[in-house]
């Protein structure tokens, strides 16, 4: 062991931390998805692979050896959504907020109370919350806005008589982008059969992208809140305002603690 150590050249300790590092980016993307547990599956069968050629069962080993030849078509079915939210995700910088915490939290405010008015009337509504992967393909579909987001901007789409209230609003920082935009419907076979169509087109467009998706229910007037593909429902004002804040304000804390932290190490001289 020591003699390997003594060995080892920069290039090896370089190698190693970029698998790692990348191994550890993989394991946050499939995290709390149904594609972790099969990977999982698939490291059982590699295993089977080795454990079958060293005991020399050769059926079992055939068997395995069969279905690795196809490894790499069954993994893109499978793993379709996390492959395309993997892909948007690079290149995209976690630094690119303008809003300072104190607007970004009144945008917050803002999307909070009209939710909460739209549950208590129960009118239906589906907003989605752009984080670091953009939506322009979704924007693209439905109808530009551009405008400055209000509680009463987002009340007056989603009345029954609007043209625009059976889509999706598109909000970025605190800009209501785009309305009346369609979502992928998530092909998940694991989707309850009591979710409506807003709530599989929130759990689409969250399987691939990190988008934030808020659903108000029509027939309940229940609260929803669709993360990576995960649902959380009934949520009241203050839970709500918990997931959010955690979600938004604590990402621009980090954020900016980060920044801080680079600022000293690499200070920057005046002229």
């Amino acid at each position: 062991m020591r003699e390997m150590l003594l060995s080892m050249r920069w290039q090896d300790v370089l190698d190693i931390a970029i698998v790692a590092t990348m191994l550890y980016w993989l394991f946050l993307i499939l995290k709390g998805t149904r594609a972790l547990k099969i990977l999982v599956g698939l490291t059982f069968l590699l295993l089977a692979s080795v454990l079958s050629k060293s005991a020399e069962l050769y059926t079992v080993d055939w068997l395995v050896t069969s279905f690795w030849a196809q490894v790499v078509l069954v993994i893109v079915i499978l793993f379709q959504p996390e492959i395309r939210r993997a892909l948007a995700q690079i290149g995209q910088t976690p630094f690119n907020r303008t809003m300072s915490t104190g607007e970004e939290s009144r945008t917050l405010e803002e999307i909070i109370r009209a939710v909460v008015s739209m549950a208590n009337k129960r009118m239906g509504a589906i907003i989605v919350l752009e984080r670091e992967i953009e939506l322009k393909d979704i924007v693209e579909v439905g109808v530009a806005l551009d405008a400055k987001l209000s509680k009463e901007l987002l009340l007056s789409l989603f009345m029954p008589y609007s043209p625009l209230h059976d889509g999706a609003v598109i909000i970025k920082g605190d800009r209501l982008i785009a309305a009346g935009c369609f979502l992928p419907l998530t092909l998940s076979p694991d989707v309850s059969k009591m979710l409506g169509t807003r709530h599989r087109a929130a759990l689409g467009i969250t399987e691939e992208t990190d988008a934030v998706v808020i659903v108000v229910s029509e027939e309940s007037g229940s609260i929803s809140v669709i993360i990576s593909g995960k649902l959380t429902r009934e949520l009241d004002a203050a839970a709500l305002r918990r997931v959010l804040n955690r979600i938004f304000l604590r990402e621009k804390r980090e954020g900016l603690a980060i920044v801080e932290r680079l600022k000293e190490f690499f200070p920057v001289r005046s002229k």
